[in-house]
């Protein structure tokens, strides 16, 4: 019987695959690039080919303007050397996938970022049946855990409401991939009669999402708003490297200020953010949800990268599973 072997290991490039001869999100330049989603920290400048899926191109293309970008469906082979490759839905953004690879009867999963909550904005999570399953770790912690999509959104409405009764402008910190086109889907089914505004950050983003058949809420450019006119009882949305710009300063001093985040379920992180109001909003999976995805892989060894991924593989020796961990130099739930 043939002894084990790695397919995927880590290189100062990022994670590697040597039977396909590829990297999966390189954060250094390589030859081949196989993306599991558009992220910053997941799709980096300088590689000669990236492969991706194709819902994901548009938005890689536009972050990646020089790239040559290969596109593929979900679930279609993708040839690489002597593994066969696909990419599968990862539930995290527009296009987000996890990448099965495959050779010598051996099969191994690399999730990426992924979420089971459902999405408007995002294909649901495909649970993928592996040997080896690379998992995110994010939020690899018992506190981490989600209250209903629903629930939040009733929250931010609320909020925006005390706004309108304020005549206060709102304006809600949220990452422009993923996290403010799932604000505007949610607004758009909860209170369709809405208008909101965006940062220019965020509007071409917000365009793919549209163009790709995406339902969102009505918006309206920032930018183009004539100077001096009143943002009283709006809600405007913004990437957190705004929050202490100029750009702040149209809103007025008596603006109040949120931030949507996972990282908001943690005591003290939105004093230390400087925000009126944190809402637990995550486009990761929480401790159960990354449970439940170990068990649903069917895996017998589970490697887990970025994030609190020793408590994560601690948790998962003493439910009996054989781990380890992946050092990656990925941000976790951090895009401009």
């Amino acid at each position: 019987m043939a002894e084990p072997f790695d397919l995927v290991t880590a290189t100062p490039a990022g994670l590697y695959c040597a039977a396909g001869d590829f990297h999966v999100d390189p954060w250094l330049p390589v030859a081949r690039a196989v993306l599991t989603h558009a992220h910053a920290d997941h799709a980096r400048p300088g590689s000669a080919r990236y492969f991706t899926s194709a819902a994901a191109a548009p938005v890689a293309a536009r972050r990646l303007p020089e790239a040559h970008i290969d596109a593929f469906e979900y679930g279609e082979p993708i040839p690489l050397g002597a593994a066969r490759v696909s990419l599968h839905p990862a539930g995290h953004v527009l296009g987000s996938a996890q990448v099965r690879i495959e050779c010598e009867g051996e099969v191994w999963v690399v999730s990426g970022d992924y979420k089971r909550a459902m999405d408007p904005t995002a294909a649901p999570f495909e649970p993928v049946p592996c040997d080896v399953f690379v998992t995110e770790a994010t939020f690899g912690l018992p506190i981490f855990r989600w209250e209903p999509t629903s629930t939040v959104v009733r929250q931010v409405l609320d909020w925006w409401d005390a706004g309108v009764r304020a005549r206060r402008a709102s304006v809600l910190f949220c990452y422009a991939l993923g996290k403010a086109e799932r604000l505007l889907a949610e607004i758009a089914a909860a209170a369709p009669d809405r208008e909101v505004y965006l940062h220019g950050a965020i509007e071409p983003i917000v365009d793919l999402y549209r163009a790709a058949g995406v339902a969102l809420a009505p918006t309206l450019p920032v930018a183009e708003t004539a100077r001096g006119a009143s943002f009283a009882g709006a809600l405007v949305l913004a990437p957190p490297v705004a929050a202490n710009s100029l750009w702040m300063r149209r809103f007025g001093a008596d603006s109040q200020t949120a931030l949507a985040s996972g990282w908001m379920r943690i005591r003290g992180a939105r004093r230390r953010k400087a925000v009126d109001r944190g809402f637990v909003l995550s486009d990761h999976a929480d401790w159960p949800a990354l449970l439940a995805t170990v068990r649903d892989s069917g895996a017998r060894r589970v490697l887990c990268t970025h994030g609190h991924v020793d408590a994560l593989a601690r948790a998962l020796a003493e439910a009996g599973l054989e781990s380890g961990v992946l050092r990656t130099e990925f941000e976790g739930e951090a895009d401009v």
